[in-house]
């Protein structure tokens, strides 16, 4: 499942965080997954993400509605045709 996943992904990265020979590791980036979750899944799964957001950043990528609301900072990004988008900054 993607929790499975995620978990996974989150050990590995302290793992990696740890053995960098004191290079930090600022950045951890999520794409998709998301809308596998039920309500209260999705909800534990953005409070951790939150809470690891408190020491580095956290990028999601999602299609998911229900994520903008808790998501602060936002890069949104719109196709708006002949193969251009549109990137739209929220603070």
């Amino acid at each position: 499942t993607f929790i499975a996943a995620l978990s996974i992904a989150l050990s590995l990265s302290e793992v990696v965080q740890n053995s960098s020979r004191g290079v930090p590791i600022d950045a951890l980036f999520i794409d998709e997954g998301f809308g596998s979750l039920d309500q209260e899944t999705l909800q534990k799964a953005m409070q951790v993400l939150e809470e690891i957001g408190e020491n580095r950043l956290v990028g999601v990528i999602s299609h998911i509605e229900e994520m903008k609301a808790t998501i602060r900072q936002q890069l949104v990004i719109k196709k708006t045709g002949n193969g251009r988008s549109q990137v739209k900054v929220s603070v």
